[in-house]
């Protein structure tokens, strides 16, 4: 209540006193004067009128009361609400230590990766160079010697450590760093460095170093694939313009049914050059058919290097060697020996096209690939070399979980483990079984055997690989991998001294591939 009516109400309080004990003419007056000259108000109605301005002021009190607790419940909400906001959650779902704030907007996983790989090579025992053919890389006498013994033991694979997430909602973040290796351990590299806008779905625009998605086998998680190691064909096209740590800009989209990707690469981090290889990578994929328990897949993909990368200064008149190079090993790393290879073409660019299509029934998934790669020479009236591989496999989980799929990569995943093994509970985790069979030609026009190569011969070798897997998914963060590799290479010398001088490069035209067995096993965890 204003302060003037407050004064007029005590007022009028007071002088209604003065009326009660006052003479009936006294108070006439009083009420004549207190009416400003008015008169013919009974002693009645004025108490009345008196007792109505005094419940109004008490209910103008309390109204007044409720005001001041509503703002007071008000501003205790709003500090609420920004407590709330300004929280920060963690979580541990399946072991990965996850921060957040209450709103999403902020987000940051500790990402880790240990694998460690053991392996026995069996093979027929070595013999000097002069009479033991088998070869690996062309023009390196360090794996002339390995390809005959190659090493049994152990290596950490990938030892990964980083950080994902989000900031202010629409921006990811990925940092990755890996100690593990080929052959040997490696003192650190960068396999993820790279930001990623996805405020425009489903458009999402990355820049950085990451690992493009170049085909079907690479979209699956290495934590997650059926064997150690993609098939030969696949890991071969997947380094041409793709690969760990690989720098470029990428724009990303994908919807429920289907997925793409456009790629714009230059070199993986701590390759050097003169002049950067310029690549580019396109795929798409759709699920023409999709339901609770299957799901069918088809994708293409194209991987080109546009512009190989230069050895020296293009100052010279034939300009620098731009060249491009294609080896691989027998999907197994422990020992990195390469046992096809194509040697150096001296090339302006290069082009990998591939179809891939993949199909899961509940517990059961098969899918495949196939490659054809075209080198374009630089400089050369030689023919232009073609080379190919292709790959199917399959997997039945004997537990009876089903492998899945991912849309937004467009490619499968691991089962998930819904009864972890625990000694005693009866729970056993989850069990698969898979099978693969691979085969990698690096051929071209290679010509028969014991004779000398033609002018335009490339003799990298044909590789075939026969590959059987027990998997044993103890939990979502635990996994054993126990495998068999049949391989068989079928390779023939170039002669001359692509390995070296001497004893190092056998004559032309006799067999420098081998037959051997693999025996493997892998332990992980992964969060």
């Amino acid at each position: 209540m204003a302060a003037p009516a407050r004064r007029k109400t005590i007022l009028g309080a007071a002088l209604a006193t003065l009326l009660c004990s006052a003479a009936p003419s006294a108070m006439a007056q009083a009420v004549s004067t207190a009416n400003g000259g008015v008169t013919g108000i009974s002693q009645e109605q004025l108490l009345a009128l008196i007792g109505r301005l005094d419940a109004l002021e008490r209910r103008n009190d309390e109204l007044e009361q409720q005001i001041l607790d509503l703002k007071a419940q008000g501003a205790a909400s709003d500090q609420s609400i920004r407590d709330q906001v300004n929280a920060t959650t963690v979580s541990l779902a399946n072991g990965r230590p996850t921060f957040a704030t209450a709103d999403g907007a902020f987000t940051a996983s500790l990402r880790g990766i240990v694998q460690l790989d053991a392996a026995h090579y069996d093979q027929r025992s070595p013999g000097p160079p002069a009479t033991d053919f088998r070869r690996g890389s062309v023009g390196d006498a360090a794996e002339a010697e390995r390809a005959r013994d190659l090493a049994d033991g152990a290596n950490f694979r990938r030892v990964r450590f980083g950080v994902e997430g989000k900031a202010f909602a629409d921006w990811n973040y990925n940092l990755l760093f890996d100690f593990g290796g080929s052959g040997v351990e490696e003192g650190g590299k960068i396999t993820n460095a790279y930001v990623e806008y996805a405020g425009l779905q489903p458009l999402r625009f990355r820049v950085g170093a990451f690992a493009p998605v170049t085909g079907l086998e690479d979209a699956t998680s290495n934590t997650a694939s059926l064997f150690p190691e993609r098939a030969a064909a696949a890991e071969l096209v997947r380094g041409l313009a793709g690969g760990d740590g690989r720098t470029g800009a990428a724009v990303l989209a994908n919807g429920e049914r289907w997925s793409f990707g456009g790629y714009v690469t230059g070199n993986t981090i701590g390759v050097s050059s003169f002049d950067e290889q310029l690549g580019a990578i396109v795929r798409a994929t759709y699920t023409p058919h999709k339901t609770l328990d299957s799901v069918l897949h088809l994708g293409a993909n194209a991987n080109f290097i546009i512009n190989p990368a230069a050895s020296a200064a293009d100052i010279a008149p034939a300009g620098s060697p731009t060249q491009v190079r294609l080896r691989e090993r027998p999907e197994l790393r422990v020992d990195a020996t390469r046992l096809v290879d194509t040697g150096a073409i001296d090339a302006d660019g290069l082009r990998a096209l591939g179809l891939e299509a993949g199909y899961q029934w509940k517990a059961f998934s098969i899918q495949g690939e196939h490659f054809w790669i075209d080198v374009e020479r630089r400089n050369s009236a030689l023919a232009d070399p073609d080379f190919s591989g292709w790959y199917v496999q399959g997997a039945w989980t004997i537990t009876g979980e089903p492998r899945r799929y991912n849309a937004a990569n467009g490619g499968f995943d691991s089962p998930k483990v819904e009864n972890p093994f625990k000694l005693g509970s009866g729970n056993w985790g989850v069990w698969e079984l898979a099978a693969r069979y691979s085969v990698l030609d690096l051929n071209h026009d290679a010509g028969a055997a014991g004779t000398a190569p033609l002018a335009a011969a490339i003799r990298g070798g044909e590789q075939k690989i026969l590959t059987l897997g027990l998997n044993w998914y103890v939990n979502n963060n635990v996994r054993f991998l126990a495998d068999y590799q049949r391989v068989e290479v079928d390779r023939l010398s170039p002669g001359g001294t692509a390995f070296g001088v001497g004893a190092l490069t056998p004559p032309a035209g006799v067999q420098i591939g081998q037959d051997l067995n693999i025996w493997s096993f892998r332990t992980q965890y992964a969060f």
